[in-house]
Formats: C-alpha cells, sequence, structure tokens
C-alpha cells in the first residue's frame, strides 16, 4: 500500500477542507520528510517547534516509525489507530504527524485552547474557605480536583458526546465509596442519547435525569472544586463538561441548595441558623404574594386590624383587583429582571436604578399600583434569590400558588402545598428520595440537613447514598 506522505496529506484535506487545519511539511537534515497536522487556534506552535519539529532534524533517513517516536520530546505521544482517529484528534485540538512512506503515525498532545484564568465563581462567593472555580477547560477542572484529591481511589472515566462536537465529558467518582454500579448507569444514560452539540453542562443534566419532566431539578450543580470533591468524598458521583464552568453531581436532595460552602468553615449553630433562615425565605417568598392576594380577596380577617387601615389607604383609589395588580408588579420585576441580565453591564446597573427607584415610586404615586403590592413582591425576590439554585422552580411556584390564590382562595393553597409536599416525598432518582433525610426519616444524616452538627459527629457518610464505606472520619481523642 502507498504511504506516500502527498496521498495521506490529502486524504486528510478531503475529510477536513477547512481553511484552519494548516498542514505543515518539513524535512530532516538527512532528508526524511515530515507533516505535521493541526487546528490553527488551539494548539500550541511553539509547543510544536520544539517537542516535534527541532528533535526531528536529527532523524536518520532509513529511520523507523518506532526509532522516529523516541525523538520525540513530548510526553504525550500515542500511536494513531485509523484515517478516523486522525480527524477527531485534530479537531480536538491535538497535532497528527505523518511519516513519509510510514504505516504509522502518532498524535501528539500541544491542545491550548482559549480560555479564561481560574478565578472565583459569580454565583458561589464566600467570605471564608478556597476561592478557585471551575473554568471552561476539562483538563483545567480535572486537575483542580486532582489537587485536593490524591487519593489512588479518584478514577475518571472519559467520553465523548455529540455526532458533531465530540464534546468531553468526564465522569468522576472515588472507587471503594461510591455506590457499586452507580457511575456505569450514569454513562448509560448519557450515552443513550443522540445529540448534535453538547454547548453545556445542562445538557448532560437532562441526559441523565430519570425525570426529565419534573418541576424540581434533579441533580446538584456547583462550580467550586471544594464542594465537587466534599460531594464526592460523601459518594457521590461528579460529573465535569467540557466547555462548562459548572460541573454535576447525583443523586440529589433538596435539602443540598440549602447548604453553602461556607456552612462548613463556619461554626455549627451558625450554620445551622443560615440555613433555616434560607428555608424561611424561600417559603416566604413563593408564598407571600398569593396570601395577600388571598387575604384581600377572601379572608381579610387574616390581616391584623392596624395593618389592615394601612392597606385599606394604600389601595383606595387603585383601580385594578388585587390579584391583577400583584400579576402586573410581578410581571414588571420579570421583565426589570431580564433586562438588567441581557443589557450590557453598565447600562444594565442603571436600568435598575431606574426601573426599581424612579418607574416603581412613579407608578405608585400615579395611583396604578399600591405600596404594599410594591413591597411584597420586592421582598418577595429577594428571598427567593437567598436559595440562588432555586430561582427557577421557585419563581414558577410563587406564579402557580398566585394564580390559585386568585381563583380559589385559602383553601385552593392548603391543597396546593398539600399536592406539593405530596409530589416531593414520591419523587427519587437513583434510588434516592428528594427530601431525604426527612422523608424517610433518617436520624443520622439529619446531623447534616437544615441542622448543621459539629464534625466529630459526621463520622458517617449519608446512609440514604448506599455508599460501600460509611466511616469518614476515625478521631484519636
Amino acid at each position: 500500500m502507498n504511504y506516500a506522505l502527498k496521498e495521506r496529506i490529502e486524504e486528510i484535506k478531503k475529510k477536513l477542507p477547512s481553511e484552519d487545519i494548516l498542514v505543515f511539511e518539513f524535512d530532516a537534515f538527512s532528508g526524511k520528510k515530515f507533516a505535521c497536522v493541526y487546528a490553527d487556534g488551539i494548539v500550541d506552535k511553539n509547543m510544536i517547534g520544539e517537542l516535534v519539529i527541532k528533535p526531528l532534524r536529527a532523524a536518520d533517513k532509513d529511520a523507523t516509525a518506532e526509532e522516529i517516536k523516541k525523538l520525540l520530546a513530548s510526553p504525550d505521544v500515542k500511536d494513531g489507530k485509523n484515517k478516523a482517529d486522525a480527524i477527531k484528534n485534530i479537531s480536538d485540538g491535538n497535532a497528527v504527524l505523518f511519516i513519509d512512506g510510514e504505516k504509522s503515525f502518532y498524535i501528539i498532545g500541544v491542545k491550548n485552547p482559549p480560555g479564561r484564568s481560574v478565578a472565583e465563581p459569580p454565583t458561589q462567593v464566600t467570605v471564608k474557605g478556597p476561592r478557585e472555580g471551575f473554568t471552561e477547560d476539562i483538563k483545567v477542572n480535572l486537575g483542580l480536583v486532582r489537587k485536593r484529591v490524591k487519593s489512588d481511589k479518584f478514577q475518571v472515566k472519559t467520553i465523548s458526546v455529540g455526532d458533531e462536537s465530540q464534546t468531553a465529558v468526564a465522569i468522576c467518582y472515588l472507587d471503594g465509596i461510591c455506590p457499586k454500579g452507580l457511575p456505569e448507569r450514569i454513562e448509560k444514560q448519557i450515552l443513550a442519547n443522540e445529540i448534535d452539540i453538547i454547548p453545556d453542562s445542562s445538557y448532560v443534566a437532562g441526559f441523565i435525569s430519570e425525570r426529565p419532566k419534573s418541576l424540581f431539578k434533579r441533580n446538584a450543580t456547583c462550580e467550586k472544586p471544594d464542594i465537587f470533591c466534599a460531594k464526592m468524598c460523601e459518594g457521590r458521583v461528579g460529573i465535569i463538561v467540557d466547555g462548562s464552568p459548572i460541573a454535576l453531581t447525583v443523586p440529589y436532595m433538596l435539602v443540598e441548595d440549602f447548604q453553602a460552602a461556607e456552612d462548613y468553615y463556619a461554626v455549627s449553630y451558625r450554620s445551622t441558623i443560615l440555613r433555616i433562615l434560607r428555608l424561611t425565605a424561600v417559603i416566604l417568598g413563593i408564598l407571600m404574594p398569593a396570601i395577600y392576594v388571598c387575604a384581600q380577596l377572601f379572608k381579610i380577617e387574616l390581616i391584623p386590624a392596624q395593618l389592615l387601615f394601612k392597606i385599606a389607604s394604600s389601595v383606595a383609589g387603585i383601580p385594578l383587583s388585587p390579584s391583577v395588580e400583584i400579576f402586573f408588579t410581578l410581571f414588571v420585576l420579570e421583565v426589570l429582571n431580564e433586562a438588567s441580565i441581557r443589557m450590557p453591564k453598565y447600562v444594565g446597573l442603571a436600568l435598575s436604578v431606574v426601573g426599581a427607584l424612579v418607574l416603581g415610586d412613579t407608578a405608585v404615586k400615579a395611583g396604578i399600583i399600591s405600596t404594599p403590592a410594591v413591597i411584597i413582591i420586592a421582598f418577595s425576590a429577594i428571598c427567593l434569590y437567598t436559595v440562588p439554585d432555586l430561582v427557577e422552580t421557585s419563581t414558577t411556584l410563587r406564579l402557580l400558588f398566585l394564580i390559585i390564590a386568585g381563583s380559589v382562595g385559602t383553601f385552593g393553597i392548603v391543597l396546593c402545598i398539600a399536592f406539593l409536599m405530596c409530589y416531593l416525598v414520591t419523587e427519587q432518582d437513583y434510588g434516592v428520595p428528594l427530601l431525604a433525610p426527612y422523608a424517610p426519616l433518617i436520624v443520622s444524616d439529619m446531623r447534616d440537613s437544615l441542622y448543621k452538627s459539629n464534625l466529630y459527629t459526621l463520622d458517617k457518610r449519608p446512609r440514604v447514598l448506599k455508599t460501600q464505606n460509611q466511616v469518614r472520619l476515625k478521631s484519636k481523642k
């Protein structure tokens, strides 16, 4: 078979005709011919020069492929399998070395895609504790995890997902701690889906969810490697997706969203108070608008007399009904929120100030909406953002309760709460109930739920996760 360099290059260019796929042909001093094929912009050309081209200049005319491989100075050199393997690696950011007259070719790891440096994530800011956050580069993210988990039990299984993107997805777990068969089950669920591109980990989150249409999310998200490693050590499986700074962990329990990284770096009673505060804030944020509308329309006796007089004087002359008024105020809030996110940074800041102060104050003075409606909706929005990971679900529930309160009243709110609790009790993923450790009640797991016990009492991993090794702390005191 003819393995002439020119024909090999033509085969590759037929499959990869794009102009950013570059071919660099060079000769050794002896006349031996080589060609290096790579994608411009995602490789380090200096590494190609220093690790590949420079040492191969000394290659003998009659040197075999194995002898040439020994001359390469790169620590990341693999044997190429076939043409498809060469095309995949070129697209992935590696360089492929062809040798004139040789069947063998080599894949050299010189990937250097553009990316941002490690910094503190915007959604999980802490006063105490590590400030490093994940980036969009999967190798950097795995390095941040490996820096913290140096155990030989740490295992990484990398798969490619996406017919066109071939996105790398790393499934991370601790062998001997993680429940048996869970990583393989997750891998099977991911690979069972065929899709063109995976731009973010949220796509994978939909694949690994056993009930993707659920109102509540089915996996935890984090942007900090310390949280990621801590959850792996509890027995969970972590998933890192190339191109996304947000990692996933499964199985997931609802109580996780009320826990913050800083809770584990503060005294236990302070952490307990903050967790209860977050839960209370979310409940108030969801129910306050509905209770306000319900009280005005159906159960005015729910409002204390002095407060009732204040509200009555504020709503006098308002042309809108209580439910329409709250809906309108909520609509304005959501529009301002969406606009402030999409607008350029400094314009968005000004827009928020104008919307919150000028527009709100003018609407109250014009008699379109009342002061209590503005206060309730604003406080509700602030309450929901005490638990950022639940904002999407909480916002939907707030709207649902508001509709029921305006149409059915107090009885409808009670029924809706009962239905929601029944729904939460029956939800589970990978055999772990969503409301654990409260439903079912597991007393030992409650030491790190809404209540945060001291470190010495957290000597066992959560029972609900059914880990292979339950002990995580042995004290010699």
